[in-house]
């Protein structure tokens, strides 16, 4: 049995041409089924659904064989026990820094003042300030990450931002760029030593439907 992990939402929508594309069909919608883990036409490959952050644990401890995760949990999760052999190049998005219109954020950095961060992404954040030289506090939380800066929580936020709505409605402006996110085709090593003949037709067909995608792009 092939296990793939996908996470709800966006990542799963947009792994469905590369499923399909190997011929691989979930034989229910997760957005509607509560079943944490779906069939597909294929009796020898299922998919299990996860929250994005967990799907690099589930892969590296063997729990699943493949999965897509976006480069910002691959990151935080830091990459052990895993092979990153495709990026997918769906699920784009940025990791930037945002604060509220009226806080001088380049001002304050240029002067050495120590910033109050609220972010979930903690080793991103600690690793670009201190690539950067900014000195930092940084605030861990799991949600509504843009009501931290407004109620006085913290002067700025690090988040992944897609359109920017989000950020405009609640009054904030990105004022750096961390990094460009995309999701990864990620595969277990014991997975990848144990099953290499049934996963390596996937990660061909995953990595050729990539590159076709791109070209489409150019």
């Amino acid at each position: 049995m092939i296990t793939l992990a996908l996470s709800k939402g966006r990542i799963f929508t947009e792994t469905l041409p590369f499923l399909a594309a190997a011929n691989i069909f979930p034989l229910e919608d997760p957005e509607v089924s509560r079943k944490l883990i779906i069939g597909t036409n294929r009796p020898d490959l299922r998919l299990v659904i996860v929250r994005a952050s967990d799907v690099p644990t589930y892969v590296q401890y063997g729990a699943a064989d493949l999965g897509v995760v976006g480069k910002d949990s691959l990151y935080e999760h830091g990459g052990a026990g895993l092979y990153i052999p495709v990026d997918l190049g769906i699920a784009k998005c940025r990791m930037c820094v945002a604060c509220p219109k009226g806080f001088d954020y380049h001002n304050k950095v240029k002067r050495g003042a120590r910033l109050r961060i609220a972010t979930k992404y903690m080793k991103y954040s600690r690793d670009y300030f201190a690539r950067i030289g900014v000195h930092v506090d940084l605030i861990k939380l799991y949600g509504s990450m843009e009501l931290a800066p407004i109620a006085g929580l913290s002067d700025a936020i690090v988040d992944l931002v897609s359109s920017g709505k989000t950020l405009k409605a609640n009054g904030l402006v990105e004022v750096e760029e961390i990094d460009r996110i995309s999701s990864r085709l990620i595969v277990g090593q014991a997975a990848m030593k144990l099953k290499r003949q049934e996963l390596l037709p996937i990660i061909d067909v995953f990595e050729k439907t990539a590159q076709e995608n791109a070209t489409n792009l150019e």
